[in-house]
C-alpha cells in the first residue's frame, strides 16, 4: 500500500454529502451560502441587491475570443502596414516586446478587404460579413491594451484585472454586488469551447477569495449542458422535494457557522430540485422556431457549435441569468485564434464560426427587447503583431488591439481611440482592461470604489488601480 493511502471504514455525514453529489455540487455550488448571509443579513446572498446607481444594463454575455483575435484582419485597418509588408519596421514606431519573433522580423501586410458600413461609415473586415450589418450597433475600442503578451497572464488579467491566478473575475464580482433575478438555475455560467481547455484553465473564471457562492458554473461543452435533470425513475416532484428537506433539516443541525464552502454543497440541493424542474425547458432548444435556429447557424456544421451556444446564453440571460461566458476557442494554439504560423487560415476558420452566430445573439437580444438591459462584449486576452512570425502567422500582441461593446446603454455606430499607423501601440485614448472593467460595473449601476470585499487586511475591487469609465460611449 502506498504510505500515504488509508484506509477508513466509515465516512461521517460531510464527506458522504460531498462524495455522493459531486455532480450537481459542482454544479450548484455556483448559488447560495452562509458567509454572505451573515454578512448581508439576508436568506439568500444571490437575491437581487440594489446597484449603486441607475443601472443602464442587468446582466452581460462576454463572447470571449480565446487565443488573441488580430485586430488588423477584424477591425482597425492599415494601409501603411501593406505598404511596409516584407520590410522591417521603422525606427519611429518603438520597441515591441514579443514572445517568439526575432528582431530582424519584417511587418506582414494583410489580405483582408475593408468595407464601411453603417450610418457611421465604420471599417469591418470581410471575415464578418454578418457582424458588419450590425454595426451601429458596436461601440468598438481600438485602443484597448493590457500588461502581459502571454496568455495565461493575459487571460487572467482581461478576467481579473490582475495578472496572477486567486482572483475574483468579473462575473464573480458583479454577482456579488447584483445577485441574480433567477432563483433556478445558476447565476453566473461559463460556456466552454469543446475544442478543450485554455492555458489559464479554470481559474480565470473563479470566485478567488470571494465565498464559494459567487463562482461559476461550468456547462459542459456539447448537446446536453447539464447532466442528470430529469427526475429519478420512480420518483415524483413531491418525493424529491421531502428528500430535499430532509438531508437540509440533517445537516443544518449540525452545520458550522462559518463553513462556507458545506453550506453551499448542502444548499446545492435546493437549486438542483429547481433546476430539474424548470431548467430543462430552457436548455432545450428544441421548442425554438426553425427560423431563430437558422438565424443563429445552429445545424449547419460550421456554425452549429458557437450558434447553439450563443442562442442558450440569449435564453439563459432571458431567464435572470446576470453573467454568461461563451467561450470561442479552445484547445492547443491553432484551435483558438492564435494565428503563430497563419494568420489566413486561423482567422478565415473562427470568423467562420463565430461571425453569424454573434450577428444573430445581437439581433435576437434586440428583436427580443433584451438588448437595451443586456451589456455584450467581444474580444480577447491581446491582439496579434504587425510583424510576421513563421512567414504566415502573427505572434501575440498586447500594445494596441481592439474590443467592442453593444447593448446595454452603450453608444453604438462609433469607434473610439486609435492605434498607430502600423497597428503597433495604442496612441489615441488608450483603454487598458481596468477602464473595460470600471465601464462595465458602470453601465450596472456599480461603482468600483463600492465594489469591495476586505481580503488581507485589504479592500479589494475588480479594477486594482483608478479604471476610467469610456465615457464617449455610455
Amino acid at each position: 500500500m502506498h504510505p500515504t493511502t488509508h484506509f477508513r471504514p466509515t465516512r461521517n455525514r460531510r464527506e458522504f454529502i460531498r462524495d455522493a453529489f459531486c455532480g450537481f455540487g459542482g454544479l450548484a455550488l455556483a448559488s447560495l451560502v452562509h458567509e454572505e448571509q451573515l454578512r448581508a443579513g439576508t436568506a439568500n446572498p444571490l437575491a437581487p441587491k440594489p446597484p449603486h446607481a441607475a443601472p443602464k444594463a442587468r446582466s452581460v454575455i462576454f463572447l470571449f475570443m480565446a487565443g488573441g483575435p488580430s485586430h488588423l484582419e477584424t477591425f482597425d485597418p492599415k494601409p501603411l502596414l501593406n505598404e511596409l509588408s516584407g520590410q522591417p519596421r521603422p525606427a519611429e514606431f518603438g520597441e515591441a516586446k514579443y514572445q517568439f519573433i526575432q528582431r530582424d522580423a519584417k511587418l506582414l501586410g494583410t489580405q483582408r478587404k475593408f468595407q464601411k458600413y453603417g450610418q457611421a461609415g465604420l471599417d469591418v473586415s470581410d471575415l464578418f460579413p454578418h457582424t458588419a450589418k450590425c454595426v451601429d450597433r458596436l461601440a468598438i475600442i481600438r485602443s484597448c491594451h493590457g500588461d502581459m503578451v502571454v496568455h495565461s497572464a493575459a487571460q487572467y488579467e482581461l478576467f481579473s484585472g490582475r495578472v496572477t491566478p486567486g482572483f475574483p473575475s468579473m462575473g464573480s464580482w458583479i454577482l456579488y454586488g447584483l445577485g441574480t433575478e433567477s432563483d433556478s438555475l445558476p447565476a453566473y455560467v461559463v460556456l466552454p469551447d469543446p475544442k478543450g481547455a485554455l492555458e489559464a484553465g479554470q481559474p480565470m473564471y473563479m470566485h478567488g477569495f470571494l465565498p464559494a457562492v459567487y463562482q461559476p458554473t461550468m456547462f459542459r461543452p456539447g448537446e446536453r449542458p447539464v447532466l442528470n435533470l430529469s427526475l429519478p425513475a420512480g420518483s415524483d416532484a413531491r418525493q424529491r422535494q421531502k428528500t430535499v428537506k430532509l438531508i437540509r433539516d440533517l445537516n443544518e443541525a449540525t452545520l458550522a457557522p462559518d463553513d462556507t464552502e458545506f453550506a453551499a454543497r448542502i444548499n446545492a440541493y435546493d437549486l438542483a430540485f429547481k433546476m430539474q424542474s424548470e431548467a430543462p425547458q430552457i436548455l432545450d432548444l428544441s421548442g425554438e422556431t426553425q427560423e431563430t435556429l437558422d438565424l443563429y447557424g445552429v445545424g449547419h456544421e460550421t456554425t452549429h457549435d458557437y450558434g447553439r451556444r450563443c442562442l442558450l446564453a440569449r435564453k439563459l440571460v432571458e431567464q435572470g441569468v446576470r453573467f454568461v461566458c461563451v467561450v470561442a476557442g479552445g484547445g492547443p494554439g491553432n484551435m483558438q485564434w492564435d494565428a503563430h504560423s497563419d494568420i489566413e487560415e486561423n482567422h478565415l476558420r473562427k470568423a467562420a464560426e463565430t461571425d453569424q452566430p454573434v450577428a444573430a445573439l445581437l439581433t435576437d437580444l434586440a428583436r427580443r427587447g433584451l438588448l437595451e438591459s443586456t451589456l455584450v462584449l467581444w474580444g480577447g486576452e491581446f491582439g496579434r503583431s504587425p510583424e510576421a512570425e513563421s512567414g504566415k502567422g502573427r505572434d501575440h500582441h498586447n500594445l494596441g488591439f481592439t474590443m467592442w461593446l453593444a447593448g446595454g446603454g452603450i453608444r453604438g455606430g462609433q469607434a473610439v481611440g486609435a492605434t498607430d499607423a502600423i497597428g503597433l501601440k495604442a496612441i489615441e485614448k488608450p483603454y487598458h482592461f481596468r477602464d473595460i472593467h470600471t465601464t462595465i460595473l458602470h453601465q450596472l449601476g456599480l461603482d468600483q470604489h463600492r465594489l469591495t470585499y476586505p481580503h488581507l487586511g485589504r479592500d479589494e475591487r475588480l479594477t486594482f488601480v483608478e479604471g476610467r469609465v469610456i465615457e464617449e460611449i455610455v
